[in-house]
């Protein structure tokens, strides 16, 4: 299984800087260029750009956190949670698409209920078109 990912071709995980502008206020962004491709893919499905995506992302991490000590991170997790997400769901489908001939149907998982969602789930609500702050 190692092998999997000792193959993985370099450029995926290469650094890659990129100036943003949020709020007026030019900053560098260090990703791995697959984190970009990530992020790209969801701003294209919010008809946004990947700048314009991670203003947004910025502004509901203050908003439901009050700070975020490490951007990058929350950016990278954020991935993460994208991929998983998208997996989980197509794993769904394909389950249920493959019993859809069976009188009984699969249970849809439920995410776990808290209080207050983590950040990383903020960015998959904005990824399906709900808002969790209001601008």
């Amino acid at each position: 299984m190692c092998e999997i990912y000792v193959k993985a071709d370099p450029i995926h995980y290469e650094l890659r800087t990129r100036s943003i502008r949020v709020h007026g206020v030019v900053t560098s962004i260090r990703l791995e260029n697959m984190c970009w491709d990530v992020l790209a893919r969801i701003a294209r499905k919010d008809s946004q750009s990947t700048n314009q995506l991670i203003s947004q992302l910025y502004d509901e991490v203050i908003c439901h956190q009050g700070k975020v000590s490490n951007f990058c991170s929350f950016l990278r997790v954020s991935c993460m949670h994208y991929l998983s997400n998208l997996a989980a769901r197509e794993n769904t489908t394909s389950l249920l698409q493959e019993n859809a001939d069976d009188s009984v149907a699969l249970p849809v998982p439920k995410p776990p209920s808290r209080h207050r969602p983590m950040a990383s789930e903020l960015v998959l609500l904005q990824v399906a078109g709900q808002r969790s702050c209001s601008q």
